[in-house]
């Protein structure tokens, strides 16, 4: 019944959280946006001290329920470790794991080098090792294409029907150093996972590491019997953690991820789900079978449903030029600085709380966001305007940014987010060369660009004052390769934040005062 249970719960939490990386629409995070907020890193970088809370709670009394329930990275690899054991089934090896001694050494190693990446802001680190984030570039970079594939291959039969249910999406690859990171991530995690089950939990994951520090302690556990245990060991070469050593009738509790597995799998009852502070590893025989089977069921299911509670309370074509000419693709220019989303403080401040899971770069329906593919941000995301630009009504990446690297914004208050500044190459420019064209300045949502006379024709001219740095004037300038126009970004949002919200404030107290003359009578005026 227990594994029953966990094996619903994992397979709740795996489909929701990978629909919601796969989500390119934004419909499903008003349902499932909740699910990225509990995972343990992104509560972390958030400073959510009620999930991290309920999350040590959670392990505190039933054990490391959080890698079997919740992570996404931990059931995919029950699955292929599930599928590994019965490969070795099928050829007559009923022996797929056994007892292995925890590799100390190299969980705290590890488990160091990601808290000092974590405080030095070594974020591609800290990106690299993280479970989640990992799960998050696997499907962004490998998942999403193949379903945005199947989406334009709908929007086609949708055309053809008259139908507008879909429409298509482009496909390419955002970072190619991150598409490499997350192919390689994907092949080393099966190979571990189908040879040794959890060996990367157990041995690599930081936050698995974290919570075995906790979940040594758990007041639920699985316990053994010693005085019914008929050394079988079916139990010990069931076990993916390898945690589970009979010849002592011992299980090493900072590995274990209560998966239940052992207490099906035991024949002779000697297996127990139960209450273990204050008791041996071994259970007492004045217990009789059939109360505890009802006090470790009763303790499971009222245990699971208050931390449910809990949680959930705080929770391509080329473009043709008029059919004749073959226009060039636009190149990403050398930007001296990167540029963030609307609704981060600053760069400093975005890159110290994001955790790269790609969540908004699989979100961004303009094509702005992608993984950076710098060394000191790698993997983390930046904004790039050669296949679009940052609208100003969009507010999407906020809405769905577990970590609070990016607040959730409303559409009035991003236009006084200043990520930006535009900068015009004189030399590239058409304007410069007596060509009418102004694209720019007509384009520009924020007003920042006019068309300034210089005596041998008319130029454009960036007002920094009020550039955002959306980027439509570099998406939108004629030229190419390079535009001729190009934004680089603001170390600090929050004083050009602070003038944005005055000029907004004095727009709207304009508006009022023009209104209210208007509604004044005619001797008034």
């Amino acid at each position: 019944m227990l594994r029953k249970l966990r094996i619903t719960l994992g397979i709740l939490f795996f489909t929701g959280i990978t629909l919601l990386l796969l989500d390119f629409t934004g419909a499903l995070h008003c349902w499932l946006g909740w699910m990225a907020k509990i995972q343990f890193l992104p509560a972390v970088m958030a400073l959510n001290v009620a999930v991290i809370a309920a999350l040590v709670l959670v392990t505190l009394i039933f054990g490391r329920i959080y890698c079997s329930l919740i992570c996404p990275l931990g059931i995919f690899q029950d699955c292929i470790a599930h599928m590994g054991a019965a490969s070795k089934r099928r050829h007559n090896n009923n022996k797929p794991y056994s007892w292995s001694p925890e590799k100390r050494w190299l969980r705290y190693i590890v488990w160091v080098l990601f808290v000092a990446a974590l405080v030095i802001g070594i974020n591609a680190i800290v990106a690299l090792l993280a479970p989640y984030s990992a799960w998050g570039r696997i499907v962004q970079n490998l998942l999403q294409p193949i379903v945005l594939l199947g989406n334009n291959l709908l929007a086609v039969i949708a055309e053809h029907t008259g139908s507008y249910a879909f429409y298509s999406r482009e496909v390419w690859i955002r970072s190619l150093p991150t598409f490499i990171i997350a192919a390689v991530t994907l092949i080393v995690l099966i190979i571990l996972a189908w040879r040794g089950g959890r060996t990367y939990c157990n041995t690599i994951c930081p936050v698995g590491t974290t919570l075995s520090f906790f979940s040594r302690f758990a007041m639920f556990r699985p316990v053994i019997d010693a005085d019914k245990c008929r050394n079988c060991k079916k139990c010990e070469h069931d076990c993916k953690a390898s945690c589970i050593n009979i010849a002592k009738h011992k299980i090493d509790y900072s590995r274990c991820v209560d998966c239940f597995n052992c207490l099906e799998d035991c024949q002779f009852d000697a297996l127990k789900y139960r209450f273990a502070w204050g008791r041996a590893n071994t259970a007492k025989k004045t217990d009789t079978p059939q109360v505890k089977g009802q006090n470790t069921r009763r303790a499971f299911i009222t245990g699971a449903a208050l931390a449910a509670g809990s949680i959930a309370l705080n929770a391509q074509k080329k473009k043709t030029d008029g059919g004749l000419a073959q226009l060039l693709d636009k190149k990403a220019p050398e930007r001296e600085v990167p540029i963030t989303p609307p609704g981060s403080k600053s760069i400093k401040d975005f890159y110290q709380h994001c955790t790269a899971c790609q969540l908004c770069v699989a979100s961004c329906p303009n094509n702005v966001l992608r993984p950076s593919a710098s060394l000191e941000h790698l993997m983390q995301p930046e904004m790039s305007f050669e296949r679009g630009y940052c609208r100003p009504e969009c507010t999407r990446c906020s809405e769905v940014c577990p970590t609070g690297a990016i607040s959730k914004i409303s559409r009035e208050e991003k236009t006084s987010y200043h990520v930006g500044l535009a900068s015009v190459n004189r030399e590239l420019c058409v304007a410069e060369n007596g060509v009418s064209c102004g694209n720019c300045a007509r384009q520009c949502p924020a007003g920042a660009i006019e068309m300034v006379s210089n005596g041998e024709g008319r130029h454009p001219v960036v007002n920094e004052n009020l550039c955002i740095g959306c980027g439509a004037c570099e998406n939108l300038c004629p030229v190419r390769p390079l535009s001729a126009i190009t934004v680089n970004g603001r170390h600090n949002h929050i004083n050009d934040q602070s003038y944005g919200q005055k000029r907004l404030h004095k727009d709207i107290r304009r508006s009022r005062n023009r209104s209210r003359r208007r509604m004044r009578p005619d001797k008034e005026r």
